[in-house]
C-alpha cells in the first residue's frame, strides 16, 4: 500500500522550530513542503528551496524577494514577500496542514487566513494565542480545523489528555526548567550580561526565546496559552520548576490520578507528533535512561524573583488587551537588553510599566490587537 503524502506550509523556515521541522521532513519520506515562508535569511533559504523545493516562497520584503530572485531564477518558484507574502503561503491551496514557527505577533493574521482557508494548524507561535486566543479559539471550533501544539509543554499536556475527558482535568501542571539563573539570588540576576542569560542549561532555540526562558515571562506566556489550548482559567496552571528536563508537563485529574509525557529535551519529538498526529513514528532522538538519570527534582518558582511570571498570571486573570500589553512590551524590552541598552532586571519593570499604562479593551478584535502592541512601544520609546 502506497503511504499518502501530506502537503504542509511552514511559517518561519530558517528559526529553531523551523529548521527543525524541515529536519523531521528530510528524515521522512511522506511529507511534501509546498511553501516556504521566511523573514531575512535569504541564503539559509534558497538552500532549503533546492532541497525540499516548494511552489511557494515568502521572505521579508520586496529587496530581498528581488535577490532572491537572482539566485533561484533557475527553479520555477513564486516568490511573495511582506504580510500579504505569509498570509499566501499560509493558505496555499495545495497544503493541508500549516506550521506557525514565526517570531511575534506577525503570526497573527496569517493563523487566521489559515484557519479561514481549512488549514489545520501546527501552533509554534506563542503570541497567536497569548493575545488572540479568544479570536483564535472559537474560529477553529468554527472551521473545523484542529490545532496541534508543538511547544514541548503544550505537546506533553495534549499528549497526557490523549483518550481522557477534558471536563475532569483538576489541573495543568506546566514544567520549567527554570533556566541558567534558577539558583540566583535576585542580587545577583542585577548583573546578569547578555551571554549570561543567552546560556540555556538544556534547549537550544533562537535569541529572544533563550532570554524569555530566563526571565521566566516564556512560561507565563505558556501559562496563557495552556489556558486557550485546554479551556483552563490560568489559576489552575501551576508552573513546577523541574530542572533535567525530562517531564515537559503533566495534566492532574478530579480523582487525583496525573498523567505525564516524558522524554529526552528534543524539539523534534513534539513537531513530529503534531505532524502526524495521532500516529507515532520512530524518530532518533536520545532515549531516556531512567537508571542514568537516577532522580528528577522539583523546585517552586520564586515569583518574586522572576517577577515576569507574576506579571503574566496577572495579564491572564485580566484578560482583554493586557496579555498583548505584556507581549509587546517583552518583545521590545527583550531587545533592548540584546542590544545592551538596558539592564536585565528593567525588562519585567518595562512590562509593568506598560501593563499598568495600557487601556484596557474587553475582547479586542485584531486592528485593537495590533494597536495595543504600537501603543506598548511608543510608552517604552517616551520613556526608555
Amino acid at each position: 500500500m502506497e503511504t499518502e503524502v501530506k502537503k504542509i506550509s511552514v511559517l518561519g523556515s530558517t528559526g529553531s522550530i523551523g529548521t527543525q521541522t524541515l529536519d523531521v521532513v528530510r528524515r521522512n519520506n511522506d511529507i511534501e513542503i509546498v511553501a516556504l515562508a521566511a523573514g531575512r535569511r535569504i541564503k539559509e533559504l534558497e538552500a532549503q528551496i533546492r532541497e525540499f523545493g516548494p511552489k511557494l516562497v515568502s521572505v521579508a520584503d520586496e529587496q530581498l524577494a528581488k535577490e532572491l530572485a537572482v539566485s533561484i531564477a533557475d527553479l520555477d518558484v513564486k516568490i511573495v514577500y511582506g504580510m500579504e507574502g505569509l498570509t499566501e503561503a499560509a493558505v496555499y491551496p495545495e497544503a493541508q496542514t500549516v506550521v506557525t514557527a514565526v517570531v511575534g505577533m506577525m503570526g497573527i493574521v496569517p493563523t487566521i487566513a489559515a484557519i479561514k482557508a481549512g488549514k489545520d494548524i501546527a501552533l509554534a507561535n506563542k503570541e497567536t494565542l497569548v493575545t488572540a486566543g479568544h479570536i483564535i479559539m472559537p474560529l477553529a471550533k468554527e472551521y473545523n480545523i484542529n490545532i496541534y501544539p508543538v511547544d514541548s509543554e503544550h505537546s506533553a499536556i495534549f499528549q497526557s489528555l490523549n483518550g481522557e475527558y477534558h471536563a475532569e482535568i483538576d489541573k495543568i501542571l506546566l514544567t520549567a526548567s527554570g533556566g541558567p539563573f534558577r539558583n540566583y539570588t535576585k542580587e545577583q540576576l542585577k548583573n546578569v550580561k547578555v551571554e549570561d542569560a543567552l546560556k540555556h542549561p538544556n534547549w537550544a532555540m533562537g535569541r529572544k526565546i533563550t532570554i524569555d526562558s530566563s526571565t521566566m515571562v516564556n512560561k507565563g506566556l505558556e501559562v496563557m496559552e495552556a489556558q486557550w489550548l485546554f479551556n483552563v482559567p490560568a489559576d489552575r496552571v501551576q508552573v513546577i520548576i523541574q530542572p533535567q528536563s525530562v517531564i515537559h508537563s503533566m495534566v492532574q485529574f478530579v480523582d487525583g490520578g496525573i498523567m505525564a509525557q516524558l522524554g529526552s529535551p528534543d524539539m523534534r519529538l513534539p513537531i513530529q507528533y503534531a505532524l502526524y498526529y495521532p500516529h507515532r513514528k520512530p524518530l532518533d532522538t536520545k532515549r531516556l535512561d531512567f537508571y542514568e538519570l537516577g532522580q528528577i527534582t522539583f523546585q517552586k518558582p520564586d515569583f518574586d524573583k522572576f517577577r515576569g511570571l507574576a506579571l503574566a498570571y496577572e495579564a491572564a486573570r485580566k484578560g482583554g488587551n493586557i496579555p498583548t500589553a505584556l507581549n509587546a512590551a517583552n518583545e521590545m524590552a527583550v531587545a533592548m537588553f540584546l542590544d545592551r541598552r538596558i539592564s536585565y532586571l528593567q525588562i519585567p519593570e518595562i512590562i509593568e510599566y506598560v501593563m499598568n499604562e495600557t487601556h484596557y479593551t474587553d475582547n479586542p478584535d485584531v486592528d485593537r490587537i495590533l494597536e495595543t502592541e504600537q501603543t506598548a512601544y511608543e510608552l517604552i520609546r517616551s520613556r526608555y
